[in-house]
């Protein structure tokens, strides 16, 4: 009795262990930034898609608001209505790799990089630099999280492996 208990023990920690042993794919990089603000996230918005479009609006000091689309549907606006709004629009199959900035209370600059190897910056080039990159390989920018009021205080970014997004596997 006392070996079929450790025998039974033994094969429920084997199958414990197995359904805990997954391959992962997603990761973060953040928060970059200051600590004001109120939270936002944009956790729900990637079930609509990857990302398609960004608005990014700056003023000569600061990222001061953002939006995103993914997929066809738009998340709210984030951040404070002044400066210059500038619109990057993805080509079909294109995604966001790597993403550099600089921050000090605030979001002071913003780079992306696609799988394209095209590049587009905003913002002031002042501040501690920082660089985000996905952990693993194929995973894309898939979310935005950050703080926000009349500028963009702080940002995190959410990378998912990329099939992982279009083909729901």
């Amino acid at each position: 009795m006392f070996r079929f208990a450790i025998l039974m023990l033994l094969c429920c920690a084997i199958s414990i262990s197995a359904g805990l042993i997954k391959k992962r794919s997603a990761s973060h990089s953040g928060e970059y930034g200051g600590n004001g603000g109120k939270r936002f996230s944009h956790a729900a918005n990637q079930l609509d898609g990857p990302i398609t479009v960004l608005k990014i609006r700056t003023n000569r000091l600061y990222i001061t608001g953002l939006q995103v689309r993914y997929g066809k549907v738009w998340s709210d606006y984030v951040g404070g209505q002044s400066g210059d709004l500038h619109t990057i629009a993805l080509e079909p199959g294109e995604s966001i790799v790597q993403v550099s900035g600089r921050s000090v209370k605030y979001l002071r600059k913003l780079e992306f990089l696609t799988n394209l190897g095209r590049r587009f910056s905003f913002g002031a080039d002042a501040g501690t630099s920082f660089t985000a990159l996905p952990v693993f390989p194929r995973a894309v920018l898939s979310y935005l999280s950050g703080r926000s009021g009349n500028v963009i205080d702080a940002i995190s970014f959410h990378w998912n492996v990329k099939c992982t997004l279009e083909s729901g596997h």
